[in-house]
């Protein structure tokens, strides 16, 4: 593995986590990074199931207390966006208020912040403290809490949230846990209720800061990337009954589908659609070369680069 280092890698980090270019990074802080990730990611993979959020929490609360710049200087370089415009899609995921939503992973609380100013019930929730309640107000509408990300069941009442939502989260979750986290979703959520969300797509990455140091795969605290199919069998082992995506913001696709575009029907062809491309793009001998076939599909099909699901649990009340 050829490793950048000086400037190149200074530059690839600050490109990677969208930190300003006047913000001051050296070498050292950026190896650092590297080696604490990798060090916490083995510990992560191999917690036992019964110690495994003592261990999560452990870890991200020593990710983010050694290297207090990431919290401080993520998406610096980024320009400060409409929140309006931002977060469109997910109101129209959502639904109008009132609804009930529970965020899994809320980290610095952006979204879950907006929703609730919005006039939606929200939960907001993290592994550790770092990476939630610190990072804001108290405002009306918003409740704050800490939770394993997994059996959601222990933390909430069953049959409470309209809507459970995440965004770059599922990643972080060890892999062996992945359907206890969407059977716990499925407990809380009321008849009829959705989880919405996204995660990267594992042949547009790898999308931690392995990329930074141009790795074939994670191998920092994204401790699995997923293709559509993939989280599509999880959440149907779970018990979700409806599995769908949405279709992108499009002028000529919503003039072509007319009345049709926000239709559930529409949404599944393109999940069946996108389970096609990543198919063939998974035939690549090369992770570089998969990386490529996604940007260049993603000019059609935008959703592509980043898996976005909309799951809906069944209407009917299980005995």
């Amino acid at each position: 593995m050829n490793e950048p280092r000086g400037l190149e890698l200074i530059e690839r980090y600050k490109k990677n986590y969208g930190i300003a270019e006047e913000a001051i990074l050296t070498e050292e802080m950026i190896l650092q990074h590297w080696e604490l990730e990798k060090q916490l990611t083995h510990e992560l993979l191999q917690s036992k199931p019964e110690s495994r959020w003592e261990t999560f929490e452990k870890c991200y609360t020593t990710l983010y207390e050694k290297l207090e710049w990431l919290n401080r200087l993520i998406d610096s370089e980024k320009e400060v966006e409409n929140p309006d415009a931002k977060y469109a899609e997910w109101i129209r995921l959502i639904g109008s208020p009132p609804k009930k939503i529970y965020e899994v992973g809320s980290g610095r609380g952006e979204m879950i912040t907006y929703l609730a100013k919005q006039g939606y019930e929200c939960r907001a929730t993290e592994v550790t403290r770092e990476r939630g309640e610190k990072w804001v107000t108290s405002i009306p509408n918003l409740i704050w809490a800490v939770s394993d990300g997994v059996n959601l069941e222990r933390f909430e009442p069953a049959n409470t949230y309209n809507v459970v939502i995440s965004d770059q989260v599922i990643e972080h979750l060890h892999p062996d846990d992945l359907i206890e986290h969407f059977k716990g979703v499925l407990e809380i959520l009321v008849p009829g209720g959705r989880y919405i969300f996204r995660t990267p797509h594992v042949h547009s990455g790898p999308s931690d800061i392995s990329r930074v140091f141009k790795c074939e795969k994670a191998m920092g605290m994204h401790l699995k990337e997923y293709t559509y199919r993939e989280v599509a069998i999880k959440l149907k082992q779970a018990g979700f009954k409806h599995i769908q995506t949405t279709t992108p913001n499009s002028r000529k696709i919503k003039h072509i589908l007319g009345p049709y575009y926000n239709s559930n029907v529409v949404h599944t062809i393109y999940l069946n659609y996108y389970y096609v491309v990543e198919s063939l793009i998974k035939l690549l001998p090369t992770q570089e070369m998969r990386v490529k076939a996604v940007e260049k599909a993603s000019r059609i099909s935008p959703f592509l680069g980043q898996v976005t699901i909309i799951a809906e649990k069944s209407n009917v009340l299980s005995k």
